[in-house]
């Protein structure tokens, strides 16, 4: 029974590849091809990355992280060799 299974599938894939050619798609006639990012997406990519630059601003600049982040500098500092 697996050989009749195995036979079968060949004959399938014959078929398929017979009548479904795969071609790569730059040697298809009208596809253009993706060169990159477009003007919209890069001003959605400015815009974004904009704003996480203003929040991680926010976040740094405040009383909590700005005290740690002294009291890491002053310890790193004061390291004694």
């Amino acid at each position: 029974m697996r050989a009749r299974a195995r036979l079968y599938v060949a004959r399938l894939a014959r078929w398929m590849r017979r009548e479904w050619p795969v071609r790569p798609l730059g040697r298809m006639r009208g596809v253009a091809r993706d060169s990159g990012m477009v003007t919209s997406e890069y001003a959605m990519g400015i815009i974004a990355t904009v704003a996480f630059a203003g929040l991680l601003l926010k976040v740094v600049t405040s009383g909590p992280v700005k005290a740690a982040l002294q009291a890491v500098v002053e310890r790193a500092l004061n390291v004694q060799f």
